[in-house]
């Protein structure tokens, strides 16, 4: 599996899933474009790309809910690199709460953070990737594909990327474009204390995990990365339209 002279741009690279996919791809020979909020972070990343892969990432700093920023960021791409290969969708964020207890502010905030950007996102890609030949990995969640208590509006955004997925998988097949997504469990990462737990709750939460994951534990970002450069692979030529699980078998547990 090789992405030499493969232009590949991943959201939310600056930490997590995104990072760990940044070192991924640049290790498998991409020319990468890093995009995130914050800057330091992102040149950590890069810097750690570059031990591997002596193509300097284009680093990118934008703020994804903000139209002319999402703008902005595919005319970098074009002026820096001239095409793109490999769309990741990955940033996100975790709103907390019910029905009872999230506020429309936290509503919007989930929407618009994983579900529009992600949308605009693409609309702008699609053109480069259908010259291309590319294709699209989103980043979804196992909060699509089945339902859970506390985390209303962040479910609710991903199993809209999940339907986005099949749709534009459906869509772009015809002009040679994929589109997948890859749906983690409990991943270790920052994404739950920045939604709000705590750093005791959050320990407590990865205790509990053993027994609500038939394989009894939480996922590796290796496992999520793997899943993600194998489906924007040309391994994975005849796979579009899937929201493949990398939860231990969660999605096949009944709720509780």
């Amino acid at each position: 599996m090789q992405f030499t002279d493969k232009v590949v741009l991943i959201t939310g690279a600056g930490s997590g899933i995104g990072a760990a996919t940044a070192r991924r791809f640049a290790r498998l020979g991409a020319f990468l474009v890093l995009h995130g909020r914050n800057k330091v972070n992102l040149e950590k990343v890069a810097g750690e790309c570059v031990q591997v892969n002596a193509n300097k990432p284009l680093v990118l700093t934008a703020e994804l809910t903000n139209d002319s920023d999402v703008k902005a960021l595919i005319d970098s791409i074009i002026d820096h690199y001239g095409r793109l290969d490999v769309l990741v969708n990955n940033a996100g964020i975790l709103e907390i709460g019910t029905i009872e207890t999230v506020s429309l502010e936290q509503y919007d905030n989930a929407m618009n953070t994983n579900m529009r950007s992600l949308y605009y996102l693409t609309m702008l890609a699609v053109p480069l990737l259908i010259t291309s030949k590319g294709n699209i990995v989103n980043v979804s969640s196992i909060a699509g594909l089945r339902s859970f208590t506390g985390i209303l509006p962040y479910a609710l955004s991903k199993a809209c990327v999940d339907q986005f997925t099949r749709c534009v998988a459906l869509e772009l097949a015809a002009k040679g474009v994929r589109a997948n997504s890859v749906n983690p469990g409990v991943i270790i990462t920052d994404i739950h204390v920045k939604g709000g737990m705590s750093e005791d709750e959050y320990e407590a939460y990865l205790e509990k995990c053993k027994t609500t994951h038939p394989l009894g534990r939480v996922g590796l970002l290796s496992e999520v990365v793997s899943t993600i450069t194998f489906l924007a692979s040309q391994d994975a030529s005849n796979i579009t339209g899937a929201c493949i699980p990398v939860d231990g078998g969660k999605h096949a547990l009944c709720p509780r």
